[in-house]
């Protein structure tokens, strides 16, 4: 709690210059860019009434905790922030790679660097603190988005924010005395309550999580009984370099998850650990082809109606209960048995109502079933169904990591391009629909 109360206090002063909550005149995309250079908030004097100083200065606190590049502008609504270019124009100027969210009026909308968060996470949050047909007050809007953003954007804040923000405009001593005890006594609340929130977060995840190593050491288990079933060894007559590469690759596979799972601490790391259990499986086909002469296998997708009967060979037409068709990758016994009409051997998990497919399952199975199936194509193989449903909806955004099925990576947000970066990657939530409380298009961009 003291941390939290020195960095409201800090931001307490920071919210006397512009890089919180500018106290000069300010009224093009310009003069908002400069102040976020120096901070990561900035209230627009004419859209004052919307976020007070104390609010400004808790959430620029929670950003600059958070130690990510997330940018927030409150502005009004006029002609000086054309809404149909205003993101791509405000990330231009500021020329630093990083989240900006703009609350333009009672509009709301978002964009994002790629390297920092993708276009579908973005979309997805955005969706989320969006309130179609009702009015929705900045400070509720704004802190639901920053929230979420920081846990899931990549990189640091830029260094340009620790230094202090010049100008301003004049404060008497007493008055930032008074401002700082208000803000002290404010954040400390905001503060208690963000923790509170994360610490209902971890508990969730924790929970998750369980659910999630049931099923994932019941893969690995499997995986590694078909290590042992295989009837191979390295110094074998008619081995060969490929066949020993395979059978490494397969071996390493095993390894990589097993270690992923132990350091497992959250739902979205499990992804890494199927990852790692399909590239072994087809590793193992691979292998299989070699040793009997057959052609090797093209790189599908995993079976879908369960992931450790391998490499799919087919896509074939198949129904959820009550969905519509759709092609599914299938394995070749799965494959015959569809044919033949009957039900394919479907992976099942614990659920409420006891073992179901893990399509029927909640949203903890996702990253499970990303793994798998990534490079954006689960959300198309679970339409329709329980799963499908819960991945494509905000909710899921904010609590599993959104929608974004890619491998991550190490990634750097907070870095200073100027404008000499590509625009087309600076991606938003709506195309710069600036729709809310107060129903504003702001149209496309």
């Amino acid at each position: 709690m003291l941390v939290g109360l020195l960095l409201i206090l800090a931001a307490a002063v920071l919210g006397m210059a512009p890089g919180a909550s500018a106290a000069r005149e300010a009224s093009t995309v310009d003069d908002v860019a400069q102040a976020l250079r120096k901070g990561p908030v900035y209230v627009d004097p004419a859209a004052s009434g919307q976020l007070s100083p104390g609010q400004a200065a808790a959430l620029t606190a929670k950003i600059k905790g958070a130690d990510k590049p997330v940018f927030v502008a409150v502005l009004p609504r006029t002609s000086a922030f054309p809404a149909d270019s205003l993101l791509a124009t405000l990330r231009t100027d500021t020329g630093i790679t990083g989240v900006y969210a703009v609350r333009l009026g009672n509009g709301f909308e978002a964009g994002a660097d790629p390297q920092v968060m993708s276009t579908r996470a973005v979309h997805n949050l955005t969706a989320a603190v969006k309130a179609p047909g009702a009015d929705t007050d900045a400070a509720t809007q704004l802190n639901a988005f920053v929230d979420r953003a920081v846990e899931q954007a990549r990189g640091s804040a830029p260094a340009s924010w620790g230094g202090s923000s010049g100008g301003g405009g004049s404060s008497s001593a007493a008055g930032l005395i008074t401002a700082g005890a208000v803000l002290v006594l404010c954040g400390g609340t905001a503060y208690a309550l963000v923790r509170r929130g994360h610490r209902r977060k971890e508990a969730e995840e924790r929970a998750a999580l369980d659910k999630l190593r049931v099923v994932v050491d019941e893969d690995i288990t499997a995986y590694g009984e078909t290590l042992d079933r295989l009837d191979f060894h390295p110094a074998e007559p008619g081995a060969d370099d490929a066949m020993r590469a395979d059978y490494e690759r397969a071996l390493d596979s095993y390894e990589s998850a097993k270690s992923r799972m132990e350091r497992a601490r959250h739902p979205s790391d499990v992804r890494g650990v199927t990852r790692a259990l399909e590239d072994g499986r087809f590793s193992l086909a691979v292998l299989e082809a070699r040793r009997t002469g057959g052609a090797l296998p093209v790189r599908r997708p995993p079976c879908f109606f369960d992931p450790r009967h391998g490499p799919s060979v087919a896509d074939v037409q198949w129904s959820p209960s009550g969905g519509t068709a759709r092609e599914v990758p299938v394995c070749a016994a799965d494959e015959l048995r569809l044919r033949e009409g009957d039900e394919p051997l479907s992976r099942t998990v614990e659920t409420g109502d006891g073992r179901r497919p893990y399509w029927e399952a909640g949203p903890a199975y996702g990253p499970w079933a990303g793994g798998y199936f990534g490079g954006g194509l689960l959300p198309g193989l679970l339409v329709g169904t329980v799963l499908g449903s819960m991945l494509s909806s905000p909710a899921y955004a904010a609590e599993y990591g959104g929608g974004d099925f890619g491998s991550g990576g190490d990634w750097n947000g907070g870095d200073f391009s100027g404008s000499d970066f590509d625009p087309s990657g600076f991606d938003g939530g709506g195309g710069g629909d600036f729709g809310g409380g107060g129903g504003f298009d702001g149209g496309g961009f």
